[in-house]
């Protein structure tokens, strides 16, 4: 999929399920070639925040069993508060995930798209783009930014709108990537919500059929070394 190299490959999310949401076919297919995946989870939801015990504990769970299914290397966690991540210090937050990608050396880098409508997204997006500099982070070859349903989609950021540019097929892997999503509960309802089975899959037929395959996922080039 990405060559010879056989580095890791580390998705940052903002939030659970934005990186099978954005890059579940590509993530399988990445770990079934043979490469390392990691998932750098950028926020957490705690009781001492006003989130239900119920609903941390199920989060809990989640993040678990969507572990084993995905077969990461690791899960790295910052545990920024979910509530208010566009308090903290961007200083802060470049560090701590800037210490992350140092430490897992990823070949490739999956980031969220900037003009999403969640305002996390666009904070994790512009802390994580420092990571992209090749004489910081020389073991970056890769960098893409994936697309978020319910957030990408209805950004109003026209200037900032995601172009699709690298597409990469997932059809043998799109089965799985649903299976995954639905892991996440209450995150997943039924269509046509965006963040629906359907409407997952829908838009990767959308996306396999402008480059000639069944089910394909879509990305904008941040940095690319051939």
């Amino acid at each position: 999929m990405l060559g010879s190299n056989k580095g890791p490959v580390l998705v940052v999310a903002p939030h659970p399920d934005d990186e099978t949401l954005g890059a579940g076919g590509f993530l399988l297919r990445a770990r079934a070639e043979g490469h390392p995946i990691h998932w750098l989870i950028v926020t957490t939801i705690t009781t001492d925040d006003g989130w239900p015990e119920e609903k941390v504990a199920r989060r809990e769970r989640e993040i678990t069993e969507v572990t084993d299914a995905f077969g990461f290397e690791k899960v790295h966690r910052l545990s920024f508060p979910a509530a208010n991540l566009d308090q903290v210090k961007t200083s802060e937050l470049v560090q701590s995930i800037g210490a992350v990608v140092r430490g897992v050396a990823p070949a490739t880098l999956l980031l969220p798209h900037r003009g999403d409508a969640h305002s996390d997204h666009r904070v994790v997006h512009d802390a994580s783009i420092a990571c992209v500099k090749w004489f910081r982070y020389p073991s970056v070859k890769w960098a893409l930014v994936y697309e978020t349903l319910s957030e990408t989609d209805i950004s109003a950021r026209r200037d900032d709108a995601f172009r699709p540019e690298v597409f990469v097929d997932v059809t043998d892997y799109i089965e799985e990537k649903l299976k995954i999503l639905s892991i996440f509960g209450d995150e997943i309802q039924a269509y046509p919500f965006p963040r629906s089975l359907t409407a997952v899959k829908s838009l990767s037929q959308i996306r396999g059929a402008a480059s000639g395959s069944t089910a394909a996922e879509a990305f904008m080039i941040l940095r690319a070394h051939l």
